[in-house]
């Protein structure tokens, strides 16, 4: 800082005292005001990446397909066996009491579908009132078979293979507002995004992100009291039953209370460490308030801030408190410990000369030091993930808060105090970092040898990383969350969803509009003459008559024996004949396309129109003929044809969807190589163009994210470098003292990389940004060191007693910060959320190894080196 700005600080600032206390203490009145408007996040978009072009398809597939909230709860009877009437009683009962849980639409379970096998139906009595479970004299046994060997719909997603677990699906009420919201935002957002927007674009974009952001909020609530209905009436039915619950709703709701407890247990924990920390360090009652004013006041500005700025903490960013905690303390230190030697050295010195003289020489490394550290968290907004950009913008603000608070609180609260007996007694910290200097010295040239060879060990250890996590690891295997999600893949078919979509290929689709040859399978044309039995022409017995066509109505084959009239609709039947899909031939090899699906390892229950096929196939013992299959559309009871037709097929039968459930906890799951293994088979075993071929679903989402993760760590790694070395050379105004700040926390980050890579820990959510911060913090102590061993050299221009000097006075403040930072990322352990656990047992390791590359490698290099330093 020139001299002309920092004596505008001091007649400003140091001046009047009191002024800034009065003024601090109205804002800290008005960021306690606005706190009360902090909220928590946890929605679905902290998983993908926020320009993904596959997310606007999937939402686009979502609109087409509808779609509503749901909750499953597994059910494993513990008294008696599943298929018996009394367990049979218990789930009906369970079933009925959910039934009453506010807006719930229905629970639909395997008391509700209609018994096809047990014993076997024919087509007509589809149209009529079908059996079911709850139906007397219904053989269990035989129902038994049907639903974990016989019938493929059921099998693997209603009933596990054992038999003995089975699923309630609870289907909320759609919000339709909640929907409107969500899409009127997203579609200003990409409209934003191709610069369609102008200015009054651009407040519709921003009122309308507002207006989603609070029913958000209002919705969020709204389900934690469903969730907590539904988790008491499962609480009633424990005693016969093993419950587990799970959903999204439920996912959702559970990491928001995962935050509120880390907010919670960090910020209790970092300041009772921080306390005790303070006490046994400096061992006065002043050295303990002073700093943990500055700490408490700089939370609550941010916390205040973040409220008046609706900006909602997400996972990521919820150890945001601990992260202002540690920084702001590491801050008040520096300028505690300088504060102390200063007394130490002119004992008879004013309070105020103190204050000055502290302010005057920790003022400019303090600033660059929160500007490293700034660096190093904005470089997380070019990652593309939102929690991610919004973790490090929050931090970026709450840092420039913590400098300004720490140089405007320090001076305004040790004013009013006398500056008391200078410290007495045994040093031992002193001590201790003099002991690294003599080692430094001793040892140096093995210091550098061992440098490299860790340097290069850990770039081995890099190139081993990977990306490939499980969603299920993200959770402690003692939450329902885990245990749901293992309950389901075992059991019930899988958890994370993959939507395959294979759309009509184009000549065909036009060939149902437009008189035009038609193409095959293969997209090869067929002409007038050709074999395609639906082609039109007069081979095809049933092509001048068709059953269903408006002039030539088939006669009801069923209308003199007194049975009930169908309770299908035209409009139904008429569509599915219509459909490009929905023809023998076709569907034959959407079942081919199934069993293929089936047959991954990594998947489990797969869905598709060629499921209720292969029903309809069993039920009529064989292949079905063109005929069959159109009263079959006829016969299709509404509700039936809304649970397995409309959600594989597009209204205007062009387009099929195919469920699959990929197995999250399989250990040797790779959601990458899955995707175009499938993607690349449908095309070269299949015939299938792939224009007509889309893979969608939150497991695409899901694995973008996961691939995006070494860009994003190249990225940031690339900013962060670049940005601080320009502010070393700015600041040291020497290229090789700049690049020999570098050197302690790039090995410090290499070393926690390659430790990923060597002991198999993948890149994830949290992972990512601790190579960015670690070298944006562990810089600051080497911006503190560099500095002073540029004020200690000119005594005697001897760089081993320079660095003895060093390690005697700012050593100690480096040492008493790291340790604390150490610790308080370490408290990050106790999270319920596994990603920000390794993050905090990292990042600590990454700090510990940058104090030791401080108090060690550093002051090797400079005296090996021996650059000359200039302070700008």
């Amino acid at each position: 800082m020139t001299h002309r700005l920092f004596s505008a600080y001091c007649r400003v600032v140091l001046a009047h005292p009191v002024f800034w206390l009065v003024l601090l203490a109205l804002a800290c009145g008005f960021a306690g005001w606005q706190a009360r408007h902090f909220q928590i996040d946890a929605s679905t978009d902290s998983l993908v990446l926020e320009d993904d072009k596959d997310l606007q398809y999937y939402r686009e597939v979502s609109k087409r397909y509808g779609g509503s909230d749901f909750l499953v709860i597994t059910y494993t009877p513990t008294e008696a066996p599943l298929f018996q009437r009394d367990t049979l009683g218990h789930l009906q009962s369970l079933q009925q009491d959910l039934k009453a849980v506010d807006r719930v639409s229905s629970v639909y379970s395997m008391l509700d579908v209609p018994l096809l096998f047990s014993p076997q139906v024919e087509f007509s009595d589809l149209a009529n009132d079908y059996r079911t479970l709850t139906d007397s004299g219904v053989d269990l046994q035989l129902a038994k078979q049907e639903f974990t060997d016989v019938n493929p719909l059921y099998e693997d997603l209603l009933v596990s293979d054992d038999g003995g677990t089975t699923a309630l699906l609870i289907t909320f009420e759609r919000d339709e507002k909640y929907y409107r919201l969500l899409h009127r935002r997203n579609d200003l957002r990409a409209r934003n995004s191709s610069g369609e927007l102008d200015e009054q674009g651009q407040a519709e974009l921003e009122q309308a992100s507002q207006a989603f952001s609070e029913y958000n909020s209002q919705v969020q609530q709204r389900t934690a009291g469903e969730i907590q209905q539904v988790r008491s009436i499962m609480d009633q039915y424990r005693d016969q039953a093993d419950l587990f619950l799970g959903g999204m709703p439920m996912i959702t709701t559970d990491v928001v209370s995962f935050i509120r407890s880390d907010l919670k247990v960090f910020g209790v924990g970092v300041l009772i460490f921080l306390i005790l920390a303070l006490f046994i360090i400096f061992r006065r009652p002043r050295w303990v308030v002073v700093p943990l004013a500055c700490c408490a006041i700089t939370v609550l500005v941010v916390t205040g801030l973040l409220g008046l700025m609706d900006w909602k903490v997400s996972i990521i960013s919820s150890n945001y408190i601990s992260l202002l905690l540690i920084i702001t303390m590491s801050i008040t230190i520096h300028l505690t410990v300088r504060f102390r030697e200063l007394h130490e050295q002119h004992p008879d010195a004013s309070q105020s000369w103190l204050i000055r003289e502290t302010a005057a020489h920790m003022m400019r490394p303090s600033i660059y030091m929160i500007l490293t550290s700034m660096v190093g968290f904005s470089s997380l907004v070019i990652s593309g993930i939102r929690p991610v950009i919004d973790f490090g913008s929050m931090m970026t603000l709450g840092l420039a808060v913590a400098l300004v608070v720490c140089f405007l609180v320090f001076p305004a609260l040790l004013s009013p105090l006398s500056p008391g007996k200078p410290r007495q007694g045994r040093d031992i910290s002193r001590q201790l970092t003099l002991a690294f200097a003599g080692f430094t010295e001793r040892h140096r040239p093995t210091l550098l040898l061992v440098a490299l060879v860790v340097v290069a060990g850990s770039l081995w250890g890099v190139g081993k990383l990977t990306v490939e996590n499980r969603f299920i690891d993200y959770f402690q295997e003692d939450t329902e969350i885990y245990k749901g999600m293992v309950q389901i893949d075992r059991k019930l078919g899988g958890t994370t969803p993959l939507d395959i979509v294979i759309d009509a290929p184009q000549v065909e689709t036009k060939a149902f509009t437009a008189e035009q040859p038609a193409a095959g399978w293969d997209g090869e044309a067929l002409d007038d003459s050709a074999s395609d039995p639906f082609a039109g022409d007069s081979s095809d017995p049933f092509a001048d008559r068709d059953p269903f066509a408006d002039d030539a109505p088939v006669e009801d084959p069923f209308a003199d024996s007194g049975s009930a009239p169908f309770a299908t609709d035209t409009a139904q039947s008429q569509s599915l004949k219509d459909a490009y899909w929905f023809t023998p031939a076709r569907l034959a090899k959407l079942v081919e396309i199934q069993n293929y699906l089936e047959s991954l390892p990594e998947t489990g229950k797969v869905l598709s129109l060629a499921t209720t096929y292969e029903v309809a196939e069993k039920l009529n013992g064989g292949p079905l003929e063109y005929v069959q299959l159109m009263l079959l559309a006829k016969f299709i009871p509404q509700d039936l044809h809304k649970q397995l037709v409309s959600p594989y097929l597009s209204d205007d039968g062009n387009q099929v969807r195919i469920s699959v459930r990929v197995i999250d906890s399989d250990k040797n799951l790779n959601r990458d190589a899955l995707l175009a293994k499938i993607r690349n088979d449908l095309q070269n075993d299949f015939g299938l163009a792939p224009e007509q071929v889309h893979l969608t679903g939150a497991m695409v989402l899901y694995n973008n994210m996961l691939q995006s993760l070494f860009d994003s760590q190249i990225k940031t790694l690339g900013y962060v470098f670049a940005a601080i070395l320009v502010m070393l050379l700015v600041l040291f105004r020497s290229l090789p003292v700049a690049l020999i700040s570098m050197v302690p926390s790039l090995v410090s980050a290499a070393l926690v990389l390659g430790l990923m890579g060597w002991i198999g820990l993948p890149l994830d959510l949290m992972t990512i940004t601790i190579t960015a911060i670690s070298i944006g913090i562990a810089v600051d102590d080497t911006i503190h060191y560099i500095h002073r061993f540029h004020e200690e050299l000119p005594n005697d221009n001897d760089y081993v007693a320079t660095m003895k000097r060093c390690h005697g006075s700012i050593g100690k403040a480096m040492y008493y910060t790291s340790l604390t930072i150490i610790a308080g990322f370490s408290i990050l352990s106790l999270s319920s959320f596994n990603p920000t656990v390794y993050f905090g047992l990292l990042t600590g390791l990454a700090m510990l190894v940058a104090l030791l590359s401080n108090l060690t490698l550093l002051p090797a290099l400079l005296i090996t080196v021996k650059p000359k330093l200039r302070a700008g």
